[in-house]
């Protein structure tokens, strides 16, 4: 049984093949044969459909980050499938000296950057390397006296099997003004934003451009999202 998929470099067809030489990937697959690869995203825009098959298939456990946290948890899932989603984009790396911890992956999400007291008006969620474009965003509002918070949700099934007083310590409910950012369809983010939340995201098939064009074309830049949480702060 194919246990874990790995999203990686390359496509090769219908079927994931492992075709990816990162370091990362040949980590993530050392001691475990039946890993195997693919890649999806609008950054790498020829392999989408891949992503959007994956992102609809039931009981997939999905984590969306190439760290070394989710490595052994991936390999511990024995009875469903996963997929460790990684990138070819040129991303940021967080100084977890101001950030927390990459250990919160653990639990499928997790308060990556959080309000000075503690208590945001509005939270910011991504999954994988859309978290940048919400860090961004936060230290902008921040820096306008806007008190916000950046959930990391590389996994939201993890996510889901942590308990209660967990889940609303990360997504209090009364924070109800809160903004997802998602480079693909936003189907699922509704749960998370709720009915006064918005979900940046695709709603066209895409384009086919150099990737600084895209982002800028599509919206994903920090900008948008701080304009998004304004909105839904009534601001």
């Amino acid at each position: 049984m194919l246990r874990v998929v790995v999203l990686g470099a390359a496509a090769g067809g219908g079927v994931p093949q492992w075709n990816c030489g990162c370091a990362v990937c040949r980590k993530a697959r050392s001691g475990h044969p039946e890993l195997q690869s693919t890649q999806a995203s609008i950054a790498v825009s020829a392999d989408s459909e891949h992503w959007f098959l994956i992102n609809a298939s039931p009981d997939l456990r999905q984590q969306l980050t190439a760290t070394p946290q989710l490595h052994p948890r991936a390999g511990e899932l024995r009875h469903s499938p996963v997929s460790l989603v990684l990138t070819r984009q040129a991303l940021p790396t967080f100084d977890r000296t101001k950030y927390a911890p990459a250990s919160g992956v653990a639990k499928g999400a997790y308060v990556l950057a959080d309000a000075t007291n503690g208590k945001p008006d509005v939270i910011l969620m991504a999954t994988g390397s859309e978290v940048h474009l919400c860090v961004e965003a936060y230290e902008k509002l921040k820096a306008e006296g806007i008190n916000a918070r950046v959930v990391s949700m590389p996994s939201w099934e993890l996510f889901e099997k942590q308990d209660a007083e967990y889940r609303e310590s990360v997504f209090p409910p009364n924070v109800t003004a809160r903004v997802s950012v998602e480079m693909a369809a936003t189907t699922g983010w509704e749960r998370y934003v709720g009915p006064k939340g918005k979900a940046i995201g695709m709603h066209t098939f895409g384009a086919s451009s150099p990737l600084k064009d895209l982002l800028k074309k599509f919206g994903f830049l920090p900008e948008r999202v701080v304009a998004a949480a304004k909105e839904v702060l009534g601001k």
